[in-house]
Formats: structure tokens, C-alpha cells, sequence
């Protein structure tokens, strides 16, 4: 049994700053097949299903169905502002390497 993904201060306050909770939703991290390295991360708002594993924060939740929390044991899910642009992150120790633009790996 892995450790479940771990959420950060700075993903939970991003949320509120998006109004998630007040919308009803909490941030959606799965792992889908495809991508140019084999899997890739769908980030989204969603509403919480039946099996999920819902990690909870600053009155925010962040949640991981089922299939892909395996891929994403041990995990850290973040949010950054670079030059680029805002976006959340995961910093995931069970991929063995990813592409450039950090949401397709391969494990």
C-alpha cells in the first residue's frame, strides 16, 4: 500500500482563491493513458464521486479516483507561478520520466 498524494498549503489556498468550495467542487487529479511519454495528469474542478479519495485543506478538497491513486502514491500536488504561466503541478516519485511540459510520464 502506497501513501496517498500529498496536497500543499499553496494548492489549497489556490482553490480558495478560485472560489472551489463555494462552487461545490473540489480539484479533480486523475491519470489518463496517452500523452507523449505514456500517461498523462487530467487536472480539473469536479464534483466528489462514490470511491474517491478526497484529501482535505483550508475548507478545500482535492480528489483521486480509484484507478489512478496507485500512480499517484507518495505524490505532491502543488500550484506554481512561473513566466509561463499559473498552474498546478504533481511531483510524482513513481514516474520515471516526464516530458517538458511536466503533464505526460512514463513509469
Amino acid at each position: 500500500m502506497s501513501l496517498p498524494p500529498r496536497v500543499t498549503p499553496r494548492a489549497f489556498e489556490r482553490l480558495s482563491e478560485i472560489g472551489a468550495a463555494e462552487q461545490g467542487k473540489a480539484l479533480r487529479v486523475a491519470v489518463e493513458g496517452g500523452g507523449c511519454s505514456g500517461f498523462q495528469y487530467q487536472i480539473e474542478l469536479d464534483d466528489v464521486a462514490e470511491g474517491d479519495t478526497v484529501l482535505e485543506g483550508s475548507g478545500e478538497k482535492v480528489v483521486v479516483d480509484e484507478v489512478s491513486l496507485p500512480f499517484l502514491g507518495g505524490a505532491t500536488i502543488d500550484f506554481t507561478e512561473e513566466l509561463i504561466g499559473a498552474r498546478f503541478t504533481i511531483e510524482n516519485p513513481n514516474a520515471s520520466s516526464s516530458c517538458g511540459c511536466g503533464v505526460s510520464f512514463s513509469m
